[in-house]
């Protein structure tokens, strides 16, 4: 079985994989890594600099999440993308990877708050929800592989 974890290094990535690796190691998965790093709006050297290094610190976590799964015995690969995160993604499923299952966390934005912290993020959320769309609910009305989205903890 095949399958293909959006992979950034956050907190709810590095669970996702945990809970992927748990769920499905009676099949012996052949885990995809797919890190994606988002290309900047405009070309300055100040934003050329930052993408640099977001591409470098994923590449970071893409090893870090490799060395997970070498301990727990599973088999994987990684793939660095560029681009939009969204359309990245459903381009590495169709054309690259054809995964039997794609796996993806929930983006949380969230820093450990109390209740405005989380009505604010909440509020943020669905913004960004009504006039861009989330990656997983992208996904959810476009991939042609069954879709496993773990939420946010």
């Amino acid at each position: 079985m095949k399958i293909m974890i959006a992979y950034d290094g956050s907190r709810n990535a590095k669970l996702a994989l945990a809970q992927t690796i748990t769920m499905f190691r009676r099949l012996e998965p052949q885990i995809v890594l797919v890190a994606v790093a988002e290309n900047p709006r405009d070309i300055t050297a100040g934003n050329e600099d930052l993408f640099q290094q977001e591409v470098d610190e994923l590449k970071a976590h893409l090893q870090e999440a490799m060395a997970v799964c070498d301990s727990e015995q599973v088999q994987a690969e990684t793939l660095m993308l560029e681009g939009d995160a969204r359309k990245s993604l459903l381009f590495a499923a169709e054309k690259k990877v054809r995964p039997d299952m794609l796996v993806i966390a929930r983006h949380s934005h969230e820093p450990d708050g109390g209740f405005i912290a989380r009505s604010l993020t909440y509020f943020v959320d669905e913004l960004d929800y009504m006039t861009f769309g989330s990656v997983s609910s992208f996904l959810a009305r476009r991939i042609q592989c069954p879709l496993l989205i773990l939420p946010s903890l």
